[in-house]
C-alpha cells in the first residue's frame, strides 16, 4: 500500500494509490489512518478516485511530532569521514519545520554556503511504541519513504548535538509516499542513491547500515515513546558533498534527487532564502 497527503480543494487531503490514481480518504490526517489500517478495507470500493498529480503531494506526515535522523550509520560513510564506526547509535533532531513536501525547493540558507545532501531511508511509525524489543520492532513501523537529511555544516559542526544544522526550516523533505513493510520487500536489499544536476554522488545499499531499523527503534523506545507519525532518517550512505576534495556543496539553481528502490524519488531544486524577517501569526505569511 502506498499512502499519501495531496492538495485538493486548499485542504489537505489523506489517500491511498491504486493503479495509479489517488483514492481520497479526506481531510483527516494521514496519521489517523496508518494506525488503524484496518480501517480501509471495508471503505476501498466507495472511496472517490483522483488523478495522481505528483505536483500536488504533499510531505506525507505535514508535521511530524518527532524527526529523528541517527549519524553515521553506514560503514562507508562513517570511512569517508575518517572516523571510527560508532559502538552506540548517536541521534539528533530535526525540527518540525524543517518537513518539506517531496517536490519544490530546498532554501539554501543566507547564514551558509555549506549545504549539503544526505539521501536516506526514512521510517515512518504508525503504532505507539515504548520498550520495543528488536524481535517486535517493526510491528510499530507503518512504512517507509524517501528522504534527504539536508545539512548547514558549518552550524552543524559548531554545536556537539548537531541540531542547530540539522534542523533549518525546508531541510527535511520526504515522500512522495509511504510504502508499507509488505509492499516493499527487505530493507537490506534496498538501494538508497543521490544525484546533483544529474551526476550520480551516493550509491549504496540500506544493508551496510550499522545498525539495523529494529534495532533503532529499540534504542529509541527505551527512552521514550515512539508515536504514529514519527519519523525516523535512518542514515546516508558515501558520497556526501562534504566527503569531496575541496566539497561539493549545493548551491541556488542547482537539483537535487534522492531515489530508493521499491519507494520512487524525490527531486528538489535549491533556492535562496530570502532572509526576510517575520513575525507575524499561525498561517501568515
Amino acid at each position: 500500500m502506498k499512502w499519501v497527503s495531496f492538495e485538493a480543494e486548499n485542504t489537505i487531503h489523506s489517500g491511498i494509490v491504486l493503479d495509479g490514481q489517488i483514492r481520497d480518504l479526506g481531510a483527516e490526517p494521514l496519521e489517523r489512518w496508518l494506525a488503524s489500517p484496518e480501517d480501509i478495507t471495508p471503505l476501498l470500493a466507495t472511496l472517490p478516485a483522483r488523478p495522481l498529480d505528483m505536483e500536488r503531494l504533499c510531505q506525507p506526515i505535514m508535521r511530524p511530532g518527532k524527526i529523528l535522523g541517527i549519524g553515521l550509520n553506514y560503514r562507508d560513510h562513517a570511512a569517508e569521514t575518517g572516523r571510527t564506526p560508532p559502538a552506540v547509535q548517536t541521534w539528533f533532531v530535526k525540527q518540525a519545520t524543517a518537513a518539506n513536501r517531496p517536490y519544490g525547493s530546498v532554501h539554501m540558507p543566507a547564514v551558509s554556503d555549506q549545504l549539503d545532501y544526505e539521501a536516506e531511508l526514512v521510517v515512518v511509525i504508525g503504532r505507539y511504541g515504548r520498550h520495543v524489543p528488536v524481535s517486535r520492532a517493526m510491528e510499530i513501523v507503518a512504512g517507509f519513504t524517501c528522504g534527504n537529511d539536508y545539512s548547514v555544516r558549518d552550524w552543524q559542526r559548531a554545536s556537539p548535538t548537531m541540531n542547530m544544522g540539522k534542523g533549518f526550516d525546508t531541510h527535511a523533505p520526504f515522500g512522495p509516499w509511504i510504502v508499507s513493510p509488505d509492499d516493499l520487500g527487505p530493507i537490506s536489499e534496498l538501494g538508497v542513491r543521490s544525484y546533483v544536476n544529474g551526476e550520480l554522488r551516493q550509491n549504496g545499499c540500506a544493508g551496510d547500515m550499522i545498525f539495523s531499523v529494529a534495532e533503532q527503534i529499540a534504542h529509541l523506545s527505551a527512552a521514550f515513546t515512539l508515536e504514529p507519525g514519527d519519523l525516523l532518517f535512518t542514515g546516508t550512505p558515501a558520497g556526501v558533498g562534504a566527503a569531496f576534495e575541496p566539497p561539493k556543496f549545493v548551491k541556488p539553481g542547482d537539483e537535487v534527487r534522492v531515489e530508493i528502490d521499491g519507494i520512487g524519488d524525490m527531486l528538489h531544486t535549491i533556492s535562496k532564502d530570502p532572509g526576510e524577517i517575520w513575525i507575524g501569526k499561525l498561517g501568515e505569511t
